[in-house]
């Protein structure tokens, strides 16, 4: 009977030894019981470095709390328990040989807690199979990244970098509907770049390109991280400002205004300069839409057009338009005025 069990046994070794996965048993005081040859590949610790002696003594690196709350928790409900890479990439920090690692420098791990039974019927061990799941973790955060930029594609302007119409007009809407809930302040900026036309027909579309995505530039460098820009079509622009109202946002499009005036874009030798005339409006409960909050604004920026450019107006809650008084349109109004 001796000579069959060990014979048993033998036979059970040399399929635990050939399994591509990490076989280890363990008693309820962490001692090792069976280490199997991955475990010995990926370590570096032989099964007589090991056998007999707390694995926590001997492996180093281990998630030693986790682990020891894992194999406790498996004990006391008496059924399997798991691990997978996407919570916690690794158990046994083993080295990444795979040639398609994806940047990998660790194997990524899915583990396997099972409580085995002595002859006694009571639960003494517990076997953690260990299973490489690198090149699984690699494909879907590949598929992760690759749908993150797609995601980032679609939403995209490709030409300023900022958000495309479509997209931004859903954030808009969805701004309008948080204040509806919330009546926080919130402010909307639309702009477009003054005489446009003459750029392009003077300096060709190249030029043209060249004046937005200067102009896109200087948005971000200009806005909070909190603020959502985009490009709303050819060379107009809007700026969403959350918690902030109309006051508040003149110093935000006067620093604007003035940052474009001042810089400047080099095509061929030739510096081209231009100014953008904006609108202002601050988002009230008279306001029924985002498309109406939209028009609003619209209608302050095409004031400032009226009025001169290179210069803000803010839409009033009564209906009327007030301009910001500013260098610039203090200049231009004197100049109208020799003239």
């Amino acid at each position: 009977m001796t000579d069959i069990s060990l014979a048993d046994f033998h036979l059970t070794m040399q399929v635990l030894d050939h399994l591509d996965a990490g076989i280890v048993i363990l008693d309820k005081n962490y001692n090792v019981y069976a280490w199997n040859t991955f475990m010995q590949a990926y370590s570096g610790i032989s099964s007589e470095q090991i056998m007999g002696k707390s694995l926590f003594d001997v492996v180093p690196h281990l998630p030693e709390k986790w682990l020891k709350n894992k194999i406790a928790s498996t004990f006391k409900l008496r059924m399997r328990s798991f691990s997978a890479w996407e919570d916690r990439p690794w158990i046994f920090k083993f080295t990444n040989f795979s040639p398609i690692s994806g940047g990998s420098d660790y194997m990524f791990q899915n583990m396997t807690l099972t409580p085995l039974k002595s002859l006694t019927g009571e639960y003494t061990h517990i076997c953690l199979t260990v299973t490489d799941v690198t090149d699984i973790a690699k494909n879907k955060n590949h598929l992760r990244e690759s749908n993150a930029q797609l995601t980032h594609l679609s939403i995209t302007d490709r030409l300023t970098q900022l958000h495309n119409r479509g997209h931004w007009e859903n954030c808009l809407n969805d701004e309008f509907e948080h204040f509806q809930q919330l009546s926080q302040p919130i402010t909307l900026v639309m702009f477009d770049i003054d005489h446009f036309k003459k750029v392009n027909d003077t300096y060709g579309h190249v030029a043209g390109d060249g004046v937005i995505k200067n102009i896109a530039s200087i948005v971000r460098s200009a806005k909070r991280q909190s603020d959502i820009a985009g490009r709303y079509g050819g060379e107009e622009f809007g700026v969403i400002l959350p918690g902030t109202t109309a006051d508040m946002t003149s110093y935000f499009t006067e620093r604007l205004r003035k940052k474009v005036e001042k810089s400047s874009v080099k095509i061929d030798g030739t510096e081209i300069k231009v100014t953008i005339s904006l609108g202002i409006c601050e988002l009230h409960s008279g306001i029924s839409s985002y498309e109406s909050w939209l028009e609003q604004t619209d209608a302050a920026l095409y004031e400032s057009k009226k009025n001169g450019r290179n210069q803000t107006t803010v839409a009033k809650p009564d209906g009327r338009f007030t301009p910001l008084v500013s260098t610039g349109s203090r200049e231009k109004q004197r100049d109208r005025k020799v003239c």
